[in-house]
């Protein structure tokens, strides 16, 4: 016992997170935020529900118990409806309302309906990213680094959003599927060839973060990684600027991939984006 105690000790040393939010990574967005609450709600749900069992199982074992010099068998039953009905029907009562949470939460997640302020067109490559700013007409390409060269850190593609504003990304892939990945927002989202995903985020918090492909997508799928860069509205609009002077304007077209766009889903795509601009 003293073993096990240790090695989860252990494991949870390594943890990025605390007790109070479940041992994740600490959420810097709205909707990373929402996926703690649940949970840590789920968790302190299956708790109760454990310590409840577990002690009737231990109030069973010690109240029925064999005691000494009583050699009759204790009335048989084949059956007890009430007691039939209780552990078919709570189950069942909290599978619903696990899944009701889950289901409330999951749609308010993926939900594109609210108007973003920026619109970030995202796509993946074998083994990089490429990130068309739609909004201010600039992109930034990616290539892929080793992440043992020192300074591969300074070589990865950046990705600036700016803090406390609604960023749509669109999200698309060259060749294989990928998945994008910010760990810290608690959301993550596969990019398939030839569709088209989406999902927004609004991020509550500067800092750097780091980004990565969260699908198995190759030889070199570990080392496909890139940085989050969560800035003020003015640094935000120095980067933008900063772009167009390194002569990255217009956009990259997404439309050059291997697989050919669904048309429903080239649709989704920012215009300009879909087949680039400059």
């Amino acid at each position: 016992m003293g073993a096990v105690a240790a090695l989860a000790a252990l494991a949870l040393a390594g943890c990025q997170g605390e007790v109070s939010n479940g041992f994740l990574p600490k959420a810097v967005s709205e909707g990373g935020q929402r996926v703690t609450d649940l949970w840590v709600g789920s968790w302190i749900a299956v708790l109760l529900v454990g310590v409840l069992t577990w002690g009737l199982m231990l109030y069973a074992a010690v109240r029925f118990r064999k005691r000494k010099g009583d050699e009759t068998l204790p009335v048989q039953l084949r059956y007890n409806v009430p007691m039939e009905l209780l552990y078919t029907v709570i189950p069942v009562f909290m599978v619903a309302v696990f899944f009701w949470y889950t289901a409330r939460d999951e749609a308010a997640l993926i939900s594109t309906s609210a108007k973003p302020d920026v619109t970030i067109s995202v796509v993946a490559k074998q083994w990089s990213w490429d990130f068309n700013y739609v909004d201010s007409n600039v992109h930034e390409t990616g290539v892929h680094v080793d992440p043992s060269d020192p300074n591969a850190r300074d070589e990865m593609p950046v990705l600036y959003l700016p803090v406390n504003k609604r960023t749509e990304f669109v999200l698309n892939a060259r060749d294989v599927i990928h998945s994008f990945w910010v760990p810290q927002f608690l959301m993550k989202m596969d990019m398939i060839p030839g569709k088209t995903n989406k999902f927004q985020v609004v991020p509550t918090q500067t800092g750097t973060f780091q980004g990565k492909c969260a699908e198995l997508c190759g030889a070199y799928h570990s080392q496909m990684l890139f940085m989050v860069k969560v800035v003020t509205q003015d640094e935000y609009d120095a980067a933008m600027k900063r772009f167009a002077d390194l002569g990255q304007t217009g956009l990259i077209p997404v439309d050059a991939s291997r697989e050919q766009m669904v048309p429903a889903d080239a649709d989704k795509i920012p215009a300009p984006a879909r087949t680039g601009s400059n």
